[in-house]
């Protein structure tokens, strides 16, 4: 039998945090119908249909943390993340389908790119989803010692809000430092880490 799992990697654009991605291995049983880009549902209905993926289909999550994203780049770390991911499902897939142009290298494993794919297979949609609420709860919990920064509303991304806590707060240990617009205030900030 083919199995087939979808993989997709979230936070990308963040100024701040790890990138994650989920890899997912869909179960029969689930209801494709109710997979859908990560980015296209509420806070709640993702919160929802992560435990019902969680529960219908074999999962996996990874990430890379801030000092891989700044040692390598994004992109890189975005690779390792979805590597990781994909190496820590319980059974290796006869294909991998990833959302996107890039796609990691994972000697004697199938892997294709599928632009979009997080809005056309239900397995990627499915990856983004889990990805995206774990990053989220991270972030949220990260927020909660950087209050000014809003991370809990924002995702840490490049929001007016967040923008302003930051020439304002400076940077803190969990900003990626090599990210514009957070690399023009590092050297006029004291960075900080609580």
């Amino acid at each position: 039998m083919k199995i087939i799992a979808g993989v997709d990697e979230v936070g990308r654009g963040s100024l701040m945090g790890p990138v994650f991605a989920g890899a997912v291995i869909l179960h029969k049983s689930i209801n494709k119908k109710l997979l859908k880009d990560s980015k296209k549902l509420s806070k709640k209905k993702r919160k929802i249909l992560a435990k019902y993926i969680k529960k219908n289909s074999m999962w996996a999550l990874a990430k890379a943390s801030v000092k891989e994203i700044e040692k390598y780049n994004i992109l890189i770390a975005s690779l390792l993340a979805m590597k990781r991911a994909i190496k820590k499902l319980k059974k290796k897939p006869s294909i991998t389908l990833v959302d996107g142009i890039q796609i990691p290298y994972i000697k004697n494993y199938k892997i294709k790119s599928v632009i979009k794919g997080d809005q056309k297979i239900p397995s990627i949609s499915a990856a983004s989803i889990i990805a995206k609420v774990k990053r989220d709860e991270v972030v949220s919990e990260l927020g909660k010692k950087f209050k000014l920064y809003k991370w809990s509303k924002n995702s840490g991304y490049g929001t007016k809000e967040h923008l302003k806590a930051i020439k304002n707060q400076g940077v803190t240990c969990h900003h990626r430092k090599n990210f514009f617009p957070v690399k023009k205030y590092v050297s006029r900030k004291t960075t900080r880490s609580s």
